[in-house]
């Protein structure tokens, strides 16, 4: 008997797991499936746990949960105790189906190991249990969600006191704890009244949303002008199903914009996702229903937040020719930058010395961020793929200052935070929250859209005089999904590939250098010399091109994908364009061959 046979009969016959879970088990009957949901324990990774919704030791139900809580309950009490800190922990969910049974799973395993909980009594974004964490000066934070991931999947992301996802070296150390638990019996639980009558489960809501929304607010630099021009911008809004509904149309609401529309079919909360395929504000698809009642209202700009909303999508209005054109993240997130820093610009509070400011991107967002932050003279950050590296640059900033007597000073890395963004759809805009959050993004794109309609310019001008600014970026990617065992070796056998024989040129651009993030050397092709690169060690081979182009392959860290990230600069749009392509078909050729 094999070992995923040996573990899926366990699993239909302990008592451990109750009987429905027994039941769902037992009826099985293929025998890839039964393979696929056993043959592996759901990997906790850097930053949680990600995956199917389902029985088995390979998928999200409240035993793999529960698992995972053990192990970071574990955790915590390892760290409190060598610091005196009382141990706590925040836990909010989105809509996702299983998301509330998940949550409160988790809850009651860090009660029955003596850990205060705070649940959030419904659904609540990401950003906001980010900002709940250093709000309630909690030891961590646990947010379920899958993000924008399809509606089979559901997932669990672990933030540490500072109010960041977990980075090195807690998320190492988590995941040894996790791995450690030894069973599904040696996780401890407790009911739900025990919990509440002991006083070690407690429900928030409205305190902590009106600190978190008053603190989005506090980050807009316009106020006065929004008296007028918020009641002049015509805005329609998806929450996707998610999360954002209540948050979005709040703070919209209390900033003064008044034409808010809200596609009705996705207002509410639904786990299945049932009007969009996808609910990923990144597909195009996903906004039919939005830009249909766009056109019927005429609106200048189309927003969607997905399932957690720390995600915004954006669709604007071009004057030119009536139609709305999708931006993509790289361009939402450059366009918001520009506006605040030309704003502290001309209110005079960018820092004394320019260079003390920090723009904050990553190694697969645009390069255009490099000649946006030369235009104020700001310093250029570059962080490894994920957001978490970005908020994790926030405290960076914060100890060096503080250890620099409350000083900037960026030869001592004590920075002033500006602005940071990635390429997919998210942006932190003030230090608030130490995660992407699209409730921010859309209060300072709708303040700018404010701004710049005011001055005669829709957002589609405002990004082409970037672009005739700043040059004509643009960025790209593909996903390429490999399930299963065959799967993860062939994702494997790509990045392999790639290292031991790189190619030497890509759609006629030359590869100037090689970095290997994985070995930490970046290599230049012409002369073989080598350098250290500064950042962690991560699986993420990057190809620098000649003329700004670049491509980036990594692996997923939460996904059975492979990700393939590209971007060139043009000398006019369709230059760019025409450049991108031809790189994407070099890429897919690499990977499939002549027939791609």
């Amino acid at each position: 008997m094999t070992d995923f046979q040996s573990e899926y009969k366990k699993w239909c016959q302990s008592p451990i797991f109750d009987e429905q879970t027994r039941r769902e088990v037992c009826a099985l009957t293929d025998e890839g499936e039964i393979e696929d949901r056993f043959y592996r324990s759901l990997s906790f990774g850097t930053g949680g746990l990600r995956g199917l919704i389902g029985a088995g030791t390979n998928r999200m139900n409240i035993y793999t949960v529960g698992k995972a809580t053990q192990g970071l309950a574990n955790y915590i009490h390892q760290q409190t105790k060598m610091s005196g800190q009382t141990p706590s922990a925040v836990i909010a969910y989105d809509s996702r189906n299983m998301s509330y049974e998940f949550a409160l799973c988790a809850a009651l395993v860090l009660c029955a190991n003596g850990i205060k909980a705070y649940l959030f009594e419904g659904l609540r974004p990401t950003p906001e249990l980010s900002f709940a964490v250093r709000h309630l000066r909690c030891t961590a934070g646990i947010m379920v969600t899958a993000s924008h991931n399809p509606p089979a999947y559901n997932g669990y992301k672990v933030y540490w006191q500072d109010g960041g996802q977990i980075v090195a070296p807690h998320d190492r150390e988590i995941i040894a704890a996790v791995n450690a638990v030894n069973g599904f019996e040696n996780v401890k639980r407790m009911e739900e009244s025990e919990a509440i009558e002991q006083g070690l489960l407690r429900f928030i809501g409205k305190q902590v949303d009106d600190q978190y929304i008053a603190a989005v607010k506090n980050t807009l630099l316009n106020a006065p002008l929004l008296k007028t021009a918020a009641q002049e911008l015509k805005i329609v809004y998806t929450p996707l199903h998610g999360t954002g509904n209540i948050p979005v149309r709040r703070v919209l609401k209390e900033l003064g914009f008044t034409k808010v529309w809200v596609v009705p079919e996705q207002e509410l909360p639904d786990g299945n996702f049932s009007t969009v395929e996808y609910p990923n504000p990144e597909d195009g698809k996903a906004f039919a229903l939005a830009l249909k009642l766009a056109r019927k209202k005429d609106a200048d700009v189309v927003l969607a937040t997905d399932p957690d909303a720390d995600r915004l999508g954006i669709y604007a209005k071009d004057a030119q020719t009536g139609e709305y054109l999708a931006f993509t993240g790289n361009m939402s997130g450059l366009l918001i930058a520009d506006y605040r820093l030309s704003q502290l610009q001309e209110r005079g509070e960018l820092p004394q010395n320019p260079a003390d400011g920090a723009l904050v991107t990553t190694v697969v967002s645009s390069n255009m961020a490099f000649e946006v932050a030369k235009a104020y003279g700001l310093s250029v950050i570059e962080v490894l793929t994920g957001f978490k590296f970005i908020g994790e640059q926030i405290k960076r900033f914060e100890d060096a200052k503080n250890a620099n007597g409350g000083k900037l000073n960026k030869d001592k890395y004590a920075y002033e935070y500006l602005f940071g963004f990635e390429e997919s759809y998210g942006c932190l805009v003030g230090t608030h929250a130490r995660d992407k959050d699209a409730i921010a993004a859309v209060a300072s794109l709708c303040e700018a859209a404010a701004y710049y309609k005011s001055k005669g310019l829709t957002l589609c001008d405002k990004m082409r005089e970037m672009y005739e600014k700043y040059g004509h970026y643009l960025e790209r990617q593909e996903s390429i999904t490999l399930q299963g065992v065959a799967g993860v070796e062939k994702i494997r056998e790509i990045m392999e590939d790639f290292k031991t024989n790189p190619p030497q040129a890509l759609a006629d651009a030359a590869v100037l250098a090689l970095r290997d993030y994985q070995t930490g050397v970046r290599k230049e092709c012409g002369t073989g010399e080598q350098t250290l690169l500064t950042l962690p060690k991560s699986d993420v081979f990057y190809l620098e091109l000649e003329g700004d182009g670049w491509c980036c392959i990594r692996p997923s860290g939460t996904e059975p994908k492979i990700k393939f990230y590209w971007g060139v600069r043009g000398q006019t749009a369709e230059d760019a364009e025409q450049k991108a392509e031809a790189l994407q078909h070099a890429l897919l050729r690499r990977v499939y061959g002549e027939e791609a």
